[in-house]
């Protein structure tokens, strides 16, 4: 199961260091037309998802791969979840069913994470 955890947890990472990088530096104009919600919010907001997303893929594999602060590991998939639930909040509002099934799954991955690293796989 601990291989399974760092194999969700990669990529996870993986994911939202990608998506983390794009919304924290690129114009909203040129995210638009794959991520049409970007409209509805400001440029800080963005800026704001983007370093998030940054923070928790780091804090998904750092502090296990460095055994420093452990505990962010299961911290930061807890923040993955919290962001899952607003981004599936923002697709409801909007109406696009696509992306609200895409942030169930992220969300399930990311609770599945922090449920083995807090309890019974933790470092």
């Amino acid at each position: 199961m601990n291989v399974f955890l760092w194999i969700l947890q990669g990529l996870l990472a993986a994911m939202f260091l990608f998506a983390g990088v794009l919304k924290s530096t690129q114009p909203k104009e040129k995210l638009a037309p794959q991520l049409p919600w970007v409209e509805d919010v400001s440029l800080t907001t963005l800026r704001i998802i983007g370093v998030a997303e940054l923070a928790a893929a780091l804090g998904l594999i750092l502090p296990a791969a460095t055994d420093i602060a452990t505990v962010l590991t299961p911290l930061a998939a807890t923040g993955l979840v919290i962001i899952m639930v607003l981004a599936a909040i923002t697709h409801y509002r909007r109406k696009e069913t696509q992306g609200i099934v895409v942030n169930v799954v992220i969300l399930v991955v990311a609770a599945v994470v922090a449920w083995g690293r807090f309890g019974p796989y933790a470092f």
